[in-house]
């Protein structure tokens, strides 16, 4: 048993999930041998599935759960620039250029930019043109049907489309958070009811506070994905490595990792912003101690569908997607030396955490 909980059986039981019931790579001649394969594999367009022909060229894809979505590794997240108020001229053209580079996922929420919504506006621009390249998800942060239904609703007109392929709930954090939703009235009524009239696709769920909240969620309800946050800091306070992530294995569901860098607290170099302007116990007094390739290639290296992340300008957006692209799987030594590595700064990048230490080593 290691200090994640994990024993190396466990971590090759993932790493096999990944190999073969989660990952789809691209495949070449320069890869494979010139004899083996003659052309990419590229998947072609489905009449009910969202299809960038970009995307098989672009980076590795993998499944997202059940869904029969094939995602890339790299997916653009509805916050940072996108998140911001009137900020069209950044905004759109991120997205657009996302759609262009082959990215096919796209997550938003009904929470993001404020009572105005700004992220789903600059989406729906996008979308009213585009909506058949990228997979669509958005979130409801109410606990009730009817109050779900309405955010929808407006979720709908903004992003100007007639559905979203996944429907999510926001922030799940405490257990009074999943007896609300399980209740009469509560809002997985309306996921039903939203799903029944093909208003939605498919049903997740989202949390960044506590994994036994996830998992027991999942344990009454079966989603078709949850997003997690999954970072190489993770493994050092409330791991959703430990307990959640296999359970999300073992039910076959979509995984998708955020709070890849923890809003940069993560990452090297990165100047921290004045204290009273950061969120959570644990301030940011220092940069952090890895890269971005360092931090996606920890995350990715694990079996999760995709990674979404938020990103302030084009520049960022495009390394992103060639981290994405260039992507090797770490072994189980060179993920533990990156835990190491982020160890002194955990605290930090342990922000949204339930109980998350105040203090951090220095």
């Amino acid at each position: 048993m290691n200090h994640t909980g994990l024993t190396r059986r466990d971590l090759f039981k993932l790493g096999a999930a990944t190999a073969t019931g989660l990952v789809v790579t691209q495949l070449d001649a320069t890869r494979l041998g010139a004899a083996e394969v003659s052309e990419p594999l590229v998947p072609k367009p489905s009449s009910m599935m969202p299809f960038n022909p970009r995307t098989a060229t672009a980076m590795p894809t993998r499944n997202l759960g059940r869904t029969g979505h094939l995602v890339g590794l790299f997916s653009l997240g509805g916050q940072a620039a996108i998140e911001k108020a009137e900020n069209e001229k950044i905004a759109i053209p991120i997205i657009e250029r996302a759609l262009d580079l082959g990215v096919n996922y796209l997550d938003t929420s009904a929470r993001y930019g404020g009572e105005a919504r700004w992220s789903e506006q600059y989406f729906g621009q996008v979308m009213k043109g585009r909506r058949r390249e990228a997979f669509l998800a958005t979130k409801t942060h109410d606990r009730t049907a009817d109050g779900s239904l309405r955010l929808l609703e407006t979720s709908l007109k903004l992003l100007q489309t007639d559905h979203v392929d996944l429907w999510q709930l926001h922030a799940m954090s405490t257990l009074q958070d999943v007896d609300a939703v399980c209740a009469k009235g509560g809002v997985l009524e309306a996921f039903q009811k939203a799903r029944d009239q093909k208003l939605v696709r498919f049903l997740g769920l989202s949390g960044h506070t506590d994994p036994d909240i996830l998992a027991e969620a999942i344990r009454r309800f079966p989603f078709d994905t949850v997003l997690m946050a999954f970072n190489a800091a993770d493994t050092w306070h409330l791991p959703f490595k430990k307990t959640l992530l296999p359970l999300a294995v073992e039910k076959e569901m979509g995984i998708i990792g955020m709070k890849i860098p923890a809003r940069g607290r993560i990452l090297e170099g990165v100047p921290p912003p004045p204290p009273e302007k950061q969120r959570g116990t644990a301030k940011y007094d220092r940069p952090g101690t890895l890269t971005m390739k360092e931090a996606m290639r920890y995350t990715l290296s694990h079996p999760v569908s995709t990674v979404i992340i938020g990103v302030d300008n084009i520049a960022q957006l495009e390394e992103n997607l060639r981290i994405a692209r260039e992507f090797v799987p770490l072994n189980a030594a060179q993920l533990e030396a990156l835990e190491q590595k982020v160890k002194p700064v955990y605290g930090q990048a342990s922000w949204y955490k339930r109980d998350a230490p105040a203090n951090p080593p220095k």
